[in-house]
């Protein structure tokens, strides 16, 4: 089960629209390559802040504003970035190989979209433009983690100490400002970050050029090719509850091509929307409901499955990201698209080379050892709720009845194991991001609502839904359906100290749907 609100401007609590909106549907398809981030080049040695007598690389990043077309036929639009680009710099990195990067802010001090200045940690008397990043699936300290009250404004930097203490993965780069991260994401603040090791090198998958990042967003645009984003009838706060754009861009263009070779490929998948599911299909024609190609996913967000799990069809939430492998053998001279139910993503064009092709599928891929419910030391429950006013709409999100800056309620003893069951209140499906650690989904299972909403008893109304097999690896963002109990079961293995966990729907994450949780130490 799967509920999120339709694609599209949201429904609910907008204010008049412009006179017109540029109608990304009747643009021309196919017609733009599809970018490829750059590498990112390390600018020397620095000292490690681990150890003094050693020196790691150190990169120097920084978020600009910028200009850049979505499309031939948009006028150019005005981005923020790393490095000037959005996507950023792809970040390679090799396990337990640290770096250090600079992240600095060289953005203008007025924002580009309206501020709401009722939210906490929004307030008039802040920066208007403030920044923090997170690595998103980083196992890192806390002072380097992306704390949203650490941000720091135009002018200033933040260096970040990044261990790799972690098997390889598809990790990304994003902003995590309290209060105002919904806006700097749309700006367009995020960037993938590649961890590597040894066991992927022996592999032998798809490299080179035929692993494809395809970062996935989506927004609207006015008519002068400027991003557009929605306001709330209320004055002084302007929040609204959900942001889904016209257009799906892939690497920031939108309906862009890429030519490949009739071999296998290799997709990195990043769900970098503020609050769009994808349901993501690779059809053979450009007809809906034609026949879909069969693909393998090979990894999560933590990194490879146990083995390869084929499939038509994968759901990508917000923060999710999807490691495949493709094989466009078959279909030499043929066109293939990428897209989520009847919209299209982007298109392959598959050329007629007959290439050597190395690559392979290797039929298991690390091993992925399922932690036992006895593990677990402690069992919390934890509510999931949107609450309204008179009129029907969203007033605030919570986790947990919570705000954030009410007390820690959430204290993991280092090393040791929990089971978090997220109970889903509302109508939409939230995927739910815990920093600095990865775990495993349990189970989920559908409930009375309305059974709770009297009594706060959980009373399941059916068996436990089968987790798919893409979802069996390394997890570290889940989604929890509506009216259903999610459960993971995690490991607060890594560092000790104050971390966060919250919903990854952008707006809901800016309007307290986010809480802090301390790491203590063992005794």
């Amino acid at each position: 089960m799967l509920a999120t609100a339709a694609r599209g401007d949201t429904m609910h609590q907008l204010s008049s629209r412009p006179a017109q909106l540029l109608d990304t549907r009747a643009l021309a398809r196919f017609v733009d390559p599809l970018p490829l981030p750059v590498a990112a080049k390390p600018a020397g040695l620095r000292p490690s802040p681990a150890d003094a007598t050693s020196r790691i690389p150190y990169y120097r990043i920084t978020m600009t504003q910028f200009r850049a077309q979505v499309h031939r036929d948009v006028p150019e639009t005005t981005f923020w970035g790393y490095n000037a680009s959005s996507p950023g710099p792809t970040i390679e990195a090799r396990r337990g190989e640290p770096i250090l990067v600079e992240w600095v802010n060289e953005l203008p001090h007025q924002h580009l979209l309206p501020i709401d200045h009722t939210l906490h940690g929004a307030e008039a008397d802040k920066p208007e433009v403030r920044t923090v990043v997170h690595l998103h699936g980083g196992r890192t300290g806390p002072e380097s983690d992306g704390y949203p009250e650490h941000w720091f404004a135009p002018g200033q930097s933040a260096t970040c100490h990044y261990p790799n203490q972690q098997e390889a993965a598809t990790l990304f780069y994003h902003d995590h400002a309290m209060g105002i991260t919904r806006l700097n994401a749309v700006a367009g603040l995020m960037g993938l970050y590649m961890i590597r090791d040894k066991l992927e090198d022996a592999l032998n998958l798809p490299v080179g050029a035929r692993e494809i990042p395809v970062v996935l967003f989506d927004r609207s645009f006015r008519p002068d090719g400027q991003l557009y984003y929605p306001l709330s009838v209320k004055p002084g706060a302007p929040w609204v509850s959900e942001y889904y754009g016209s257009a799906i861009l892939a690497n920031g263009k939108i309906f862009p091509f890429h030519e490949v070779e009739p071999c296998r490929y290799r997709l990195r998948l990043l769900n970098c929307s503020n609050g769009s599911f994808y349901r993501l299909s690779i059809s053979a024609n450009a007809s809906f409901g034609s026949e879909g190609l069969s693909f393998h996913q090979i990894g999560s967000e933590q990194g490879f499955l146990a083995s390869p799990a084929q499939m038509k069809m994968l759901i990508l939430g917000p923060g999710e990201r999807a490691d495949l492998i493709v094989d466009f053998s078959d279909h030499a001279g043929t066109e293939m698209y990428l897209r989520t139910d009847v919209t299209f993503v982007m298109q392959f064009r598959v050329n007629r080379n007959k290439p050597s092709d190395p690559a392979s599928l290797p039929a298991t891929l690390r091993p992925v050892v399922r932690m036992l419910e006895s593990a677990a030391v402690h069992a919390r429950e934890l509510t999931l709720a949107d609450y309204q006013n008179r009129l029907g709409r969203s007033s605030v999100m919570l986790l947990n009845g919570m705000h954030w800056d009410m007390p820690v309620t959430e204290n993991p003893v280092l090393n040791s194991t929990e089971i978090w069951s997220f109970i889903n209140l509302t109508d939409d499906s939230h995927p739910i991001h815990l920093h600095m650690v990865r775990f495993q989904i349990l189970d989920r299972r559908p409930f009375d609502l309305a059974v709770y909403q009297l009594t706060g008893k959980v009373v399941f109304t059916g068996p436990h839904e089968s987790i798919g097999e893409g979802d069996l690896g390394w997890k570290d963002t889940v989604r929890v359906d509506p009216m259903t109990v999610t459960r993971i079961i995690v490991k607060f293995e890594g560092f000790t100290g104050r971390y966060v966990w919250h919903c990854h729907m952008l707006e809901h994450e800016d309007n307290e749907m986010m809480r802090p949780y301390v790491v203590v130490p063992v005794g």
